[in-house]
């Protein structure tokens, strides 16, 4: 998959009506060679394809959609697509600009071509992997017609999401007043006197509201039929056109029953329940949006000596920004000069400021709240910490719960189902028209809108219509993505980042954690605690030849002794012939003399005497600490103790943790004793000691081997063979020092509070996932059986569908109400 053969491209769909539209798609597209992943929401109405590319093309994949009667829109996230307006030379008429769109259209790469006549300007996206701009050019001038670039400009953005509330509104409330008088004229009608030319007053009335502010039903149901995948746009559209067109036939057809005026109802009754269902759906993704909002819109930089404001667009990578007091930091970078408090908030959810000085690192979007700064960026676009929140948050919300799998197979069939049931309701109304009265006579007693004295005929009509209209697929489509939607956004709000939907599953079930212990239980800054030289032997002597040697390796105890000898003013030698032995320690010659600072197994093999030494040894492992030897020349010099702090919370959330039934486990490379001191101070349940680097996978296998599923912590980047290996792999750090990458959940607070939170968000979220499923299913299975008896009137059966969508989309929206924080911070 990640040959240059192999593309994968994110993308937008409009016309999706119900979840099988989007279960068509996949399927249209899973089915054709070349196709590796494909995945599309409803909920969000996006979705993303793995391809090869010598197999099928970006163009044929954008044919497959259209024909199915969507329109599709590729975003440019992995920015392997490129948009660019061009000024057009030539056209004469519309002529002109239709030859031109269509002959570009044609051209493999480019994925659409847009020509506006009066403005004389063509937009075009393409890839570039496949076709040239240049080549656009030449196609185009062999048409008769110069394209020339035009300058940058800054354009107005549209919230998309508003604009499709907007528009919804706007039909639901015309289709709602044009109900309204048709209902109003014949209650009149019926109960206070007889309006002439009463059925082409109501026709004239209703044929708006169903053909005109219904047409994308209509379309979207054509198309569905065209290839052959019925959808809810089929439902709504049998629902409402032939009951109108029956009504209209009395016209001309003496004592025909009118159904006008059910028809326009369950028009508007649909259109409701759509301007609601995406006003809803705007709110479960709010997350995405504040998170966009949340970035600066422009950059302080200075050039050439002087201060000079920039899009935050245009920066690039060394540049150096000027951040003022109450200021959003445009993007990640360096501090180089100053100091502040910053407010991170937005990225770890810790509402207290932090101190940020020369060399560390700052997060895009975050405010400084005291001094002025200036900071070097070192992070832009899609590299941003902020980007890849936001594009993990959209991942989560894109992917799917193994749970899913069943509905979205039975949402594949339940339109032909309901149709064939509905056929079925009308057939057997006709045959055994005295059972069906007979339940028509009992439901009449108590149930105000069942008339019985209707012809058979008219009844069937009527109740096979309720059964079209009553059944619901969105409501199953809707139950996971919605629950997605909220979760994954409380998440990003709390620095809990959760890659996908089978993590969000797998989390109820985890039966053991397993720690990495140097910054994750521990803080990961190693602070020397004793420095304990031989008799004879001076301490700045022992520093010197510890801290010189120890330059040289990358080791995180190693850089606490070099701290420690700059903090006392002693000046490092220099090394040479320098070797690091994993497990053991390093070698190497300082001013000249064989230097070796190490544990027990290094000095028996270099055959340094340290028996007088081991209770020391064995009380500073007693006390959590890890203590290295310090020899020259084969002699011993004296011992260096260096501690990592343990982490304030870690203690009280290992407890929770335990308390929550999941049992704990760290490994680490420590000796048995050091490693054993810390899981006691922690209260881990079972310590796994002396693992090298290497060893932390099948550690890991074996636990799984023993207890089934294991979600394993780590910073992400050392661990990050681990974290794979593991069921839920789960990165914890700070700021930008996080590879988002690496694991399953990113925890963007250093603490392990994050875990528990993360645990309980999960359950929490999968817990929604579950009463969605039910809900929707509850409905299906009372609703259909009673409309297909013919106790519910299609007009209640349009509004109960509405209903059953909405109810899923408001039970997920709950989800913000769950409190997810440990119990020791509540």
């Amino acid at each position: 998959m990640g040959g240059k053969e192999s593309e994968k491209l994110h993308f937008g769909l409009s016309g999706l009506s119900c979840s099988s539209c989007a279960a068509n798609v996949e399927k249209a597209l899973a089915d054709k060679e070349g196709v590796i992943d494909v995945s599309v929401n409803f909920a969000t109405e996006k979705g993303f394809i793995y391809f090869n590319n010598t197999k099928i093309s970006v163009k044929e994949i954008t044919g497959i959609i259209e024909g199915l009667g969507y329109d599709v829109k590729y975003e440019d996230a992995d920015e392997k697509l490129q948009k660019v307006v061009l000024n057009v030379s030539g056209m004469t008429c519309t002529a002109c600009s239709n030859r031109l769109e269509k002959t570009l259209s044609k051209e493999e790469g480019i994925i659409s071509a847009n020509v506006n006549f009066p403005a004389e300007k063509l937009t075009v996206k393409y890839n570039p992997n496949h076709i040239k701009l240049q080549k656009i050019k030449d196609k185009s001038s062999e048409l008769g017609f110069e394209l020339s670039l035009e300058e940058d400009r800054q354009e107005e953005e549209t919230d998309e999401e508003e604009v499709k509330v907007l528009k919804a509104k706007q039909k639901m409330a015309l289709s709602a007043i044009i109900s309204g008088t048709v209902m109003a004229i014949m209650m009149v009608h019926m109960f206070v006197i007889p309006i002439p030319g009463y059925l082409l007053i109501t026709a004239a009335l209703a044929f708006p509201n169903i053909f005109w502010l219904g047409f994308h039903v209509h379309k979207g149901s054509y198309n569905a039929l065209k290839n052959k995948s019925p959808n809810m746009d089929v439902l709504v559209s049998l629902g409402s056109v032939p009951p109108y067109i029956i009504g209209l036939s009395g016209l001309f057809i003496a004592d025909i029953q009118t159904f006008i005026e059910m028809a326009t109802t369950i028009m508007t009754f649909h259109l409701i329940g759509k301007y609601l269902e995406i006003r809803a759906k705007g709110r479960a993704s709010q997350a995405i949006k504040k998170l966009i909002q949340m970035g600066a819109k422009t950059a302080r930089v200075i050039k050439d000596g002087r201060e000079v404001e920039v899009p935050t667009k245009e920066l690039q990578v060394g540049d150096i920004m000027v951040i003022r007091p109450g200021e959003k930091i445009p993007t990640d970078g360096v501090v180089v000069e100053g100091s502040s408090l910053v407010d991170e908030s937005m990225a770890t959810g810790e509402s207290i400021p932090v101190k940020r000085e020369i060399d560390d690192g700052v997060i895009g979007a975050t405010i400084n709240k005291q001094g002025t700064m200036k900071v070097r960026v070192s992070k832009v676009g899609n590299e941003t910490f902020l980007s890849q929140v936001i594009k993990m948050v959209e991942e989560c919300q894109g992917s799917k719960v193994p749970i899913q799998e069943f509905a979205d197979k039975i949402t594949g069939y339940f339109v032909p189902v309901i149709i064939g049931l509905t056929v079925l309701v009308f057939v057997s109304f006709n045959l055994f028209p005295e059972f069906h009265m007979s339940i028509i006579n009992w439901g009449a007693q108590f149930l105000p809108w069942v008339n019985p004295d209707l012809s058979p005929l008219a009844l069937a009509f009527i109740t096979s219509t309720a059964v079209l209209v009553i059944s619901c697929p969105c409501a199953l489509g809707l139950g996971t993505p919605t629950a997605l939607m909220v979760g994954s956004g409380m998440g990003a709000e709390k620095g809990i980042l959760i890659r996908n939907g089978e993590a969000v599953q797998t989390f109820k079930d985890i039966k053991v954690i397993a720690f990495d212990k140097t910054g994750t239980i521990t803080k990961g800054k190693p602070e020397i605690t004793d420095l304990l030289p031989m008799e004879g032997v001076d301490k700045n002597d022992l520093l010197y030849v510890a801290a010189t040697i120890e330059n040289a390796s990358e080791h995180p105890l190693a850089h606490a002794i070099v701290e420690s000898a700059k903090a006392n003013n002693v000046d490092l030698g220099k090394v040479n012939e320098f070797n690091a032995i994993v497990g053991k320690g390093v070698v190497g010659y300082v001013d000249g003399e064989k230097v070796l600072v190490g544990n027990r197994k290094l000095m028996k093999e270099n055959d340094v005497n340290f028996s007088k030494q081991q209770d020391k040894l064995v009380q500073l492992e007693n006390e959590a600490k890890t203590a290295m030897m310090v020899a020259k020349e084969n002699t011993l010099m004296g011992i260096v103790a260096v501690a990592d702090p343990i982490k304030e919370d870690s203690a009280q959330a290992i407890a929770e943790i335990e308390r929550m039934g999941i049992r704990t486990a760290m490994i680490t490379g420590d000796n048995n004793r050091t490693a054993n001191a810390i899981g006691k101070k922690v209260g881990i349940s079972s310590v796994i000691s002396e693992v090298l680097p290497d060893g932390k996978v099948n550690e890991v296998k074996r636990l799984q081997e023993k207890y089934n599923i294991v979600a394993m912590v780590g910073d992400g980047i050392n661990d990050a063979p681990a974290l794979k290996q593991s069921n839920v792999g789960i990165a914890i750090g700070t700021g930008t020092d996080i590879a988002i990458e690496a694991a399953d959940v990113t925890l963007v607070k250093g603490e392990l509070s994050g875990i528990i939170s993360a645990i309980n968000l999960s359950t929490a979220t999968f817990r929604k996932i579950k009463e969605n499923y039910f809900w929707a299913w509850f409905y299906n299975a009372i609703a259909i059986p009673v409309a297909m008896l013919g106790l519910l009137h299609p007009m209640i059966g349009a509004a109960a569908m509405s209903i059953s969508s909405l109810n899923v989309v408001y039970n997920s929206l709950r989800l913000k109400k769950v409190n997810v924080d440990p119990s020791y911070v509540k």
